[in-house]
């Protein structure tokens, strides 16, 4: 065991089944290394800020758990590709390894490594490649992937961490995380982020949601109760595996609509594989001629969104539970992409960006499929046709306790009004009624047809 080997990280900061650290640890010395890369991913796609929030954190519980184990974590900032290959002189490193990842811009950094870089599968429940249609490409239907996914499950038994990791006979120099400045200072506006980074935490979570997962399928959809699992930020940073969740609910027989929403994950992450800028191009390019509203008015209707002041309370607590906590319910993410895109008619590409900036798990994939799928405009979508009523999603999900929360405005008024109190109270009126903004989306979707 004399070879030296680097392990680059990017979305997979964990130790526990994480197989380019299985590999490097079983040759020889290793050398984890995160580069904050800028640069790559480019001005669209490099991380927003909340996300860094999470970063810091992440890299901060990595870095003590590699501590634990006689290792440390050296991080650099630049170009992936080049700073890996200088790294990789200047330590004699032979190989460097990682685990395979979707994102076209670290695809175009894999591929610029060449034969230094050994990728290994381990960000999914099976190898996208490995899924695919009979021509051997992704799927773009979910339903079609979810059936060939069958042949690929279960997953792997997750394997624990390395005992220990074999340490260079010289470390590199690193920078300090502290200097990276990932978190806010003046102003913090990440003080009500109230989730915790880190692969312990992720494995916390695991296991509290698996006693509540049989009551995953009806809960999920109700923002006032704690339904879901939480661990999107916890999957999208890597700080555990797919396979992990999949076997953390073992043994429950309602785990099934569960695990299903793991596997769209990886789905969308086929979708872009096949559609690599399908975060910003129309996977039905007839939308591509869709009127979308622009101009002053609606930058303003945008705005009040974006700060949860449209006069739908469901709405409103989502825009809100947002930029207070970097995290939003899954259902009133859907309601809320809807009403953007349906109620004031701009461009699904204006909310991803807001998504981009403002979610601790603002994952390349998801967001890009999630939205197309919400939009309309997808190659597995919605109807344009299907608008959300978010008034009659508020009511049927029960959530006026998460409106009270989210929006204090409304903290005394009563059930019969919760969902449609009007304005008042420092509340604003609704930026567009219901059947106006409905009629006005219907309208655009006919002139679309029409060919205007």
């Amino acid at each position: 065991m004399t070879a030296t080997a680097l392990v680059w990280l990017r979305q997979d900061l964990r130790l526990a089944d994480q197989p380019a650290f299985a590999a490097a640890a079983a040759a020889g010395a290793v050398i984890p290394v995160y580069v904050l890369d800028d640069e790559t991913p480019g001005p669209r796609h490099r991380l927003g800020g909340a996300q860094r929030w999470w970063l810091h954190g992440s890299l901060a519980a990595l870095a003590a758990d590699l501590e634990a184990l006689g290792s440390r974590l050296i991080l650099r900032r630049g170009r992936a590709d080049a700073v890996l290959a200088r790294l990789a002189d200047e330590t004699g490193a032979a190989r460097i390894h990682a685990l395979r990842h979707a994102e076209p811009w670290w695809r175009e950094a894999e591929a610029a490594l060449g034969d230094r870089l050994t990728l290994h599968d381990g960000g999914n429940l099976a190898p996208l490649r490995h899924v695919v249609t009979g021509g051997g490409q992704p799927f773009r239907i979910y339903s079609a992937y979810w059936r060939a996914l069958q042949a690929q499950l279960p997953p792997p038994v997750p394997r624990p961490a390395p005992a220990r990791l074999a340490a260079p006979a010289r470390w590199p120099a690193s920078d300090t995380l502290a200097d990276w400045a990932l978190r806010p200072t003046r102003p913090d506006w990440a003080t009500g982020f109230d989730m915790t980074p880190g692969a312990a935490e992720a494995e916390r979570r695991l296991a509290a949601f698996a006693d509540r997962v049989d009551a995953y399928e009806d809960d999920r959809n109700r923002p006032a109760t704690e339904g879901t699992s939480r661990l999107s930020p916890h999957l999208h940073f890597g700080e555990i595996s797919p396979a992990t969740v999949w076997h953390g609910v073992d043994g429950h027989a309602d785990a099934d609509k569960f695990r299903k929403e793991l596997a769209w994950r990886d789905f969308a992450q086929g979708v872009t594989l096949a559609l690599p800028d399908y975060d910003s191009v129309n996977g039905n390019r007839k939308y591509d001629r869709l009127a979308w509203r622009t101009g002053a008015a609606a930058e303003a209707d945008l705005a009040a969104w974006q700060r949860g002041r449209t006069g739908y309370p469901i709405v409103d607590a989502g825009m809100r539970q947002l930029w207070a906590t970097g995290w939003m319910h899954n259902r009133v993410r859907m309601i809320t992409s809807s009403f953007l895109v349906k109620h004031l008619l701009i461009d699904w590409r204006r909310g991803w960006e807001w998504f981009w900036d403002t979610l601790v798990d603002a994952d390349h994939a998801n967001n890009s499929v999630n939205w197309q799928w919400v939009a309309g405009t997808g190659v597995d979508a919605n109807m344009f046709s299907r608008i959300m009523a978010p008034l009659v999603q508020s009511e049927k999900f029960d959530a006026g306790a998460y409106i009270r929360r989210w929006v204090p405005e409304l903290a005394t008024v009563s059930d019969a009004r919760i969902h449609d109190p009007g304005p008042g109270g420092g509340y604003p009126p609704q930026l567009i009624g219901h059947r106006e903004g409905r009629e006005r989306a219907l309208a655009a979707a006919q002139r679309l047809r029409a060919g205007g």
